[in-house]
């Protein structure tokens, strides 16, 4: 397409001019559909739209019908200039709830190639864009990141209609607010701020949007495009925007009070703002008692904890602090080094790098090959390690214990971020032993506090502390005791019940 900015001239009053232009811009494409036809005997129009992302029956049935059957047996007086026309067929013969009058070139290219019809008059310099995308796209299914074992199976598709229509299923409420814009200069794509008025609170919305203006591009891939522009750091490894494809996780967040952005084309929507603890939590722990899921929000901390130190921890003793280990434990582990002619650092990672390329290797593969790679793989290589003595049997032990831990944590980009940060605590204590890895904790809590995510700290609700927050994102007490909402995002209506 050539540049947007020259294509953002007024439509002429001549329909045979307007139709060259958009050809002429368009490049004559094959899917190029344009129909032209009189109504009542004097008036020249013509249908334009894009073969394949239309409703062929819609425009067959609602547009052309209308048109030149039904405008033919009615006795209806026609008005004579184009513009008069133009509102008389708006409002008297097309039937259609989504049509919008456009006077701009680039407003009817826009419209064109995004699936909707553009109706054409000779003699006026509007024309009415109808709603009739109609290209077919995924059915709603499993998520397929964010699996439950308790739970509904809905998930977002990639239509932002799908999208916002399931949220609404689960949120009557008639404070629910979409607001929508066009992100793109050149290739706009529909993006919705979503929040309940009254709830949330104003500086939030007005921040959110304030950041999704300031896009200035040619096109958004996706939310995750949108996702690293308006976050607060992008020099942070940790996510400070949560990315789910879960109508109902959505749904939560905004009830909570916070703010979720839709993006069209993207089954993944994007959820504002989080803190640390936010990455440890599930839909799934509202749906099983209270003490199973507190225990397990419990075990995905620990979890978390393994994922970055265990393997560095695994090196400074076996390195440095030998006197750390009971006695037995110190011999044990020193018999099955004996033999392996790498530092315990090196062979920790060679081991933790093989995992990585198993783990991209079985995703990027078809699902039943990749989860053969995955399995196998891992065996064999670490079974083939250690007989050859280039690694021994503890460091394939912790190495498992470190992947098992990860693969606990419901968010993936949280998880694949702290499997980033290991190796920089790894190799932390490869140099310094256990006080690398203290001078690490030091350094990631230091970052962790001054973190934050539109407006709130990272660190919410430890620092700051909000004590009355922590039986709700901390732990999950009764949901009889739920009865206030999260003092840390300062909503406006703070009670539940």
């Amino acid at each position: 397409m050539t540049n947007p900015e020259k294509n953002a001239t007024k439509l002429s009053v001549d329909l045979n001019v307007n139709i060259n232009h958009i050809e002429n811009i368009l490049g004559f494409p094959s899917d190029l559909i344009i129909k032209e036809f009189k109504v009542g005997g004097s008036h020249s129009c013509a249908i334009v739209c894009i073969d394949g992302l239309v409703n062929r029956d819609l425009i067959s049935e609602q547009i052309l019908k209308s048109m030149l059957i039904d405008l033919g047996e009615s006795n209806k007086i026609i008005p004579v200039k184009g513009d008069e026309f133009v509102s008389f067929m708006r409002s008297e013969l097309l039937p259609m709830h989504a049509m919008v009058e456009v006077f701009m070139m680039n407003e009817v290219l826009s419209a064109v190639l995004s699936g909707d019809t553009v109706l054409l008059i000779h003699g006026s310099s509007k024309a009415l864009v109808i709603g009739t995308k109609g290209w077919k796209s995924r059915g709603i299914e499993e998520p397929q990141t964010e699996a439950l074992i308790r739970g509904p199976r809905d998930g977002f598709t990639e239509d932002i209609c799908t999208t916002t229509s399931l949220i609404r299923r689960r949120l009557p409420d008639p404070n629910l607010r979409f607001d929508t814009y066009k992100i793109g200069e050149r290739i706009p794509k529909e993006v919705i701020v979503a929040y309940i008025e009254g709830i949330v609170n104003p500086k939030l919305v007005d921040e959110v949007k304030r950041r999704l203006v300031s896009i200035k591009r040619d096109d958004t891939d996706g939310s995750g495009f949108i996702e690293q522009w308006i976050m607060d750091n992008f020099m942070s490894p940790f996510p400070q925007i949560l990315n789910t494809e879960r109508p109902d996780k959505v749904s939560t967040a905004l009830l909570q009070g916070r703010v979720a952005v839709l993006v069209d084309g993207t089954p993944f929507q994007l959820i504002m703002p989080i803190s640390f603890v936010s990455s440890f939590h599930s839909p799934e722990d509202l749906y099983q008692n209270w003490m199973i899921s507190s225990l397990i929000r419990f075990l995905r901390i620990a979890a978390a904890f393994m994922t970055t130190f265990l393997p560095a921890l695994y090196i400074a003793l076996t390195e440095f602090h030998h006197g750390m280990l009971p006695s037995k434990l110190a011999f044990s582990i020193a018999g099955a080094r004996e033999g392996v002619p790498f530092p315990a650092v090196v062979e920790a990672f060679m081991m933790e790098g093989t995992l990585e390329l198993l783990r991209e290797a079985g995703i990027r593969l078809p699902k039943p090959i990749g989860q053969t790679i995955g399995i196998v793989g891992g065996l064999v290589i670490g079974e083939a390690a250690v007989s050859a003595g280039i690694v021994s049997p503890i460091m394939v032990i912790v190495v498992a214990i470190t992947a098992i831990s990860s693969f606990t944590l419901p968010t993936y980009s949280f998880a694949i971020s702290l499997r980033m940060i290991r190796f920089a605590v790894m190799l932390a204590a490869g140099i310094f032993g256990i006080y690398g890895i203290v001078l690490a904790y030091i350094i990631i809590s230091i970052h962790i506090v001054n973190l934050k995510s539109f407006g709130l700290p990272y660190s919410t609700p430890v620092a700051p502390m909000f004590i009355k927050d922590w039986k709700q994102v901390l732990m999950r007490v009764p949901v009889t005791q739920l009865d206030n909402r999260l003092e840390m995002l300062e909503t406006q209506d703070k009670k539940r019940t």
